[in-house]
């Protein structure tokens, strides 16, 4: 076993945001949640976060001024492109009925994290990716094509 020796840095867990998660900073509507992700925030320089041109495209996608404050979030976050493996990735959780085909952008989010070997995918979305039946799926279709297990979990449970 490999020591640490002085000086060195621990490796940093890496995580991939959804947008939900960077959204949920400013959402008054679910006070809760916006706590909880600002208690998540303030320790966001402990992780290595990936993000991507999804996430920024679905930011661009917000009214002003919230578009430039989750933006001003996540410049300084490593941004991942939408490669054809992560397209194939995605469209077998579609051909196995993980995500509907109406919600092809969970499945991208979650081929994101996948292909990038990043163990963790945070998100606030309950309806397509913060479930059981989608993390034994996801696990299941990952093992089938040779990519890593990944965690789909909310911020608090980081």
């Amino acid at each position: 076993m490999q020591k640490q020796s002085y000086g060195q840095q621990p490796l940093k867990t890496k995580i991939y945001l959804d947008t939900t998660v960077v959204s949920a900073l400013f959402d008054s509507r679910t006070p809760e949640r916006m706590t909880q992700t600002q208690q998540f925030w303030r320790n966001i320089d402990d992780y290595n976060v990936f993000i991507s041109e999804l996430v920024i495209d679905e930011i661009k996608g917000a009214t002003q001024p919230l578009q430039d404050n989750m933006l001003s979030k996540v410049v300084d976050f490593t941004s991942l492109s939408t490669t054809d493996e992560v397209r194939g990735l995605a469209t077998a959780y579609l051909e196995n009925e993980i995500f509907p085909e109406k919600y092809f952008d969970d499945a991208l989010h979650t081929a994101l994290a996948s292909v990038n070997q990043i163990g963790i995918l945070l998100s606030w979305n309950f309806t397509h990716l913060v479930k059981i039946k989608t993390r034994r799926m996801v696990a299941l279709i990952n093992t089938i094509h040779n990519c890593i297990p990944i965690e789909i979990i909310t911020p608090p449970e980081l």
